[in-house]
């Protein structure tokens, strides 16, 4: 179990190591830029700000919900969960690393329903000091995963986000946005995600 612990550490710090290479590159930093223009967005939206870039820049580039902070409460949940599941008391070895196999897969759900549970719930109940606690090691990554965006990433975050809010009747359309070419028909899909494909009859 101690060696599963360490393995399980290693790839922490393997991930972590990872995501801070990448981060200095330059184009991947411009992509982390778009990252904190969208986290901004959100969160001055979820503030009851309007949408204007000045908004919109007075607010952090963290979010609480972000995947980044789901992906490392997958691996630390994984390490927990895998630790005890070693087999190595079976015979013969290749056996072991079966059941090894088959037991992570058919935990990947569980691993992913535990972490996205955390995160909601603690998101919800962040006034709580316990609960902040609980946030804080994926608000640290996402330090990694964000950088401060320019006002044309902020402008590409919130001309983003208005269309699927006017599509879910949460908004209407600015005009800059509608003379932008944004057909509401078609982000009008059952899902999330539909609602994300633009028209292809548009530019």
């Amino acid at each position: 179990v101690v060696d599963a612990f360490f393995e399980g550490l290693i790839r922490l710090i393997l991930f972590i190591g990872y995501i801070w290479a990448i981060g200095r590159i330059p184009d991947i930093q411009r992509v982390f830029g778009y990252h904190g223009a969208e986290h901004k967005t959100i969160n001055a939206y979820e503030a009851g700000d309007a949408l204007t870039v000045e908004n919109v820049q007075r607010h952090s580039v963290q979010h609480t919900r972000c995947g980044t902070s789901f992906l490392l409460y997958v691996l630390v949940i994984s390490i927990i969960l895998f630790a005890p599941l070693t087999f190595s008391g079976v015979e013969p070895a290749w056996l072991a690393l079966v059941l090894r196999l088959i037991s992570r897969l058919l935990l990947v759900p569980v691993v992913a329903g535990i972490a996205y549970e955390i995160i909601r719930f603690s998101t919800a109940h962040q006034s709580n000091a316990f609960m902040r606690l609980l946030i804080a090691p994926g608000l640290a990554m996402q330090k990694l995963t964000t950088r401060q965006p320019d006002d044309s990433m902020v402008e590409c975050a919130i001309a983003a986000l208005e269309p699927v809010l006017a599509a879910d009747g949460v908004i209407e359309l600015s005009a800059e946005t509608a003379e932008a070419g944004f057909d509401l028909e078609s982000y009008a899909g059952d899902t999330p995600d539909d609602a994300l494909v633009p028209s292809r009859d548009t530019a």
